[in-house]
């Protein structure tokens, strides 16, 4: 499968390549991670000035539309120059919700901020033993006149520390473990009871354990109908899932580009990497699992882009097949580059943690292979 791309869609994705190639090079992005706030603020509001965080809203928003098609082609390019700013937490995942759920007053005021880089964002909805399951939700919101009251924790929630407002889970009716009584909430970082403990991720990226401690805001900020939040967090991870998959479809290419260049100049036994018939096969291997990843990937971004029914079973399996296909080119790449795969001088380990760190987003391999296997 090769989706063709409409001119305004080509013209996106060069541009991101020539802003990435001239300005996102491996050691800037080095500095950044390394830096005290491990991301830069500089690049995200060049992002905006670039037009990539309207881009996936409809046309009304400042964007291009068609948001799934559009998250693919940022995605595969950020995936290709492993770029950590939170566009995927505060674009695909966020904004996804917004527009999807919000007012027209949320969605004018808030994707207007996003557009315009004045904002970042992160979605709290995993908490402690919640084992990728949307409807394990403790986190209690109870009514309190025009505000609501929330409690509880979150765990690992990537790009909060960066994050200026969340978007957070907590149960408004039922018990822990029931499907309806989830609801929403739109939640200021820096309101008073909420509590971050920050930690650096194995991939180079920021995430934290949120408490909660009798947060209070206002009833406005409650983000689509009350109890209904199992169903659209669900259809927001079919979108996370599609943007996951193109971003390590991004990471799998320049995995193979680096360890069939490293074949052509390493030099063993007077010839090079490349002569032996058995890593021939073996590139040839990786090769083919790209392939197949790609063709799924691509699939499901149409299913995505058409509502289709079935787009929850499509997801599981693409995150099934693309979690397996990135772990054994990235493995393969590691072992063909001998012990510098894993040096810091590499680009190879760099992807390799990133494949890891997608690889457990929204679900490993193994938890959707069980959802694709029971999935109607």
């Amino acid at each position: 499968m090769d989706i063709e791309l409409t001119e305004d869609q080509e013209l996106l994705r060069n541009s991101v390549q020539r802003f990435l190639k001239d300005e996102y090079g491996f050691d800037d992005r080095a500095k950044i991670v390394a830096g005290e706030d491990g991301w830069s603020r500089a690049v995200w509001a060049k992002f905006a000035d670039l037009g990539l965080l309207a881009a996936p809203f409809a046309e009304e928003y400042g964007g291009l539309g068609n948001g799934p098609l559009t998250t693919m082609i940022v995605m595969q390019e950020f995936g290709r120059s492993l770029v950590v700013e939170p566009y995927f937490e505060t674009v695909v995942l966020a904004g996804g919700l917004i527009e999807a759920l919000g007012t027209d007053d949320q969605r004018g005021e808030l994707l207007a901020e996003i557009a315009a880089g004045e904002a970042t964002w992160a979605l709290a909805w995993a908490e402690p033993g919640s084992r990728y399951n949307l409807n394990k939700v403790s986190v209690s919101a109870d009514r309190s006149g025009d505000d609501y009251v929330l409690s509880g924790t979150k765990a690992a929630v990537i790009g909060a520390p960066w994050a200026d407002r969340l978007i957070v889970s907590a149960r408004t009716s039922g018990r822990d473990g029931d499907r309806d009584g989830v609801s929403l909430f739109i939640v200021d970082s820096r309101a008073a009871g909420l509590h971050m403990q920050s930690y650096r991720t194995v991939d180079g990226r920021r995430a934290a354990e949120v408490t909660l401690k009798d947060v209070r805001i206002p009833a406005v900020n409650l983000l689509g109908r009350e109890g209904q939040g199992v169903v659209a967090l669900e259809s927001c991870r079919d979108r996370g899932i599609g943007g996951l998959c193109a971003e390590a479809i991004g990471a799998m290419t320049e995995l193979n580009a680096a360890t069939l260049d490293y074949s052509k100049t390493r030099k063993q036994f007077g010839v090079t990497l490349g002569s032996f018939q058995v890593l021939q096969h073996r590139m040839v291997d990786m090769f083919i699992a790209l392939q197949e990843a790609v063709s799924l990937m691509q699939h499901l971004t149409l299913t995505l882009a058409s509502n289709d029914a079935h787009v929850t079973k499509l997801a599981s399996g693409a995150k099934t097949k693309v979690g397996y296909a990135a772990r054994f080119i990235g493995e393969q790449a590691i072992q063909l580059h001998g012990g510098m795969g894993m040096s810091d001088e590499l680009k190879v380990g760099h992807y390799f943690k990133r494949i890891g760190a997608i690889d457990i987003q929204f679900g490993d391999p193994a938890f959707h292979l069980m959802r694709f296997a029971h999935a109607a």
